[in-house]
């Protein structure tokens, strides 16, 4: 029975995975699509402004827009992080190619990777440092078997 459990088990994690990132290459499809649509609207209204021989200040003018363009792309970066994870990829800092997130250079340009800390290795790492009171040992150990556990199902 744990094997087809096991089974179950990962076939939902992928399933989940793959719909995961399919919602977020829809968001970026999107968002990429309102950001074309807020370039021809800044467009329109500056030649607007021109042809009216209007005097309004061009940054009033589409500082919303603008805004919104920051905001769109904020969220695009976020989706394309979350999609890095999914897939235990990272970018390598110096050509920006998709690498391994264990991959010690990248295959492209061979820069040697750093490797960045987890929050759950940083946490572990700052009890490990953390000089625990006597009678608080007990749950610094449950806490500590916690992220142990954790980092490793990361």
């Amino acid at each position: 029975m744990g094997f087809f459990n096991d089974l179950g088990k990962k076939t939902t994690e992928t399933t989940s995975k793959i719909a995961r990132e399919a919602k977020l290459k829809m968001k970026i499809t999107e968002n990429k699509g309102k950001i074309k649509d807020l370039y021809e609207n800044i467009g329109k209204k500056i030649y607007e402004n021109h042809i009216r021989e209007e005097k309004t200040d061009i940054n009033e003018l589409v500082s919303k827009d603008c805004s919104e363009i920051d905001k769109l792309s904020k969220e695009m970066e976020d989706a394309r992080k979350e999609i890095l994870v999914l897939n235990n990829k990272k970018i390598c800092k110096k050509c920006f190619a998709e690498i391994e997130k264990d991959a010690m250079f990248c295959p492209k340009c061979g820069e040697k990777q750093t490797t960045e800390k987890t929050v759950l290795e940083k946490a572990e790492e700052k009890l490990e440092k953390t000089e625990i009171a006597p009678e608080n040992e007990k749950e610094a150990k449950i806490v500590k078997e916690e992220l142990e556990q954790k980092n490793n199902n990361e």
